[in-house]
């Protein structure tokens, strides 16, 4: 395997190498901060913009795009649940977390160009259930893509 991953890097093209970095990056943020290998491959570093409002915004890399150069439906989808569900576990108490129970996206326009932008908001949050939405931006401010999502509050056992 290491021999593979050497000929790959040597021999292989500035996109493929890209890619061996990218999964570097994931597997060093995985075990930095306990977070998922898709977190990693985007690149995810959030910041709260106010009080109510997360934000993640993420460089476009050959990984995310689709055969046609742009990013792909799925990523998007990702960015948006993973920004709505930043946002809500970090509002949580230490012993509970939150996890999607419901994921809907308008796509708007191609995803093109270096970065895009996931801005992420409440609209409703109950005791056990939390509805958000998420919209993505280009690097223009033009809206790429909205969606919104249900999450159920969940409670840690000890």
């Amino acid at each position: 395997m290491v021999e593979e991953i050497q000929e790959l890097w040597e021999g292989g093209s500035e996109e493929e190498r890209e890619i061996l970095q990218l999964a570097v990056q994931a597997i060093r943020q995985k075990r930095e901060r306990n977070s998922a290998f898709i977190s990693g491959f985007l690149g995810l570093q959030g910041e709260f913009l106010d009080e109510s409002t997360y934000c993640f915004e993420i460089p476009l890399t050959p990984f995310m795009l689709n055969a046609r150069g742009v990013v792909h439906g799925g990523i998007v989808a990702t960015l948006i649940d993973s920004t709505m569900g930043s946002l809500i576990n970090r509002s949580l108490s230490s012993n509970q977390y939150a996890v999607t129970t419901e994921l809907k996206v308008n796509y708007l326009r191609p995803g093109k160009g270096e970065r895009i932008r996931a801005e992420a908001r409440f609209l409703h949050r109950g005791q056990t259930l939390a509805v958000l939405e998420c919209s993505v931006y280009n690097e223009r401010n033009k809206r790429l893509a909205h969606g919104t999502g249900s999450f159920m509050v969940l409670t840690r056992q000890p």
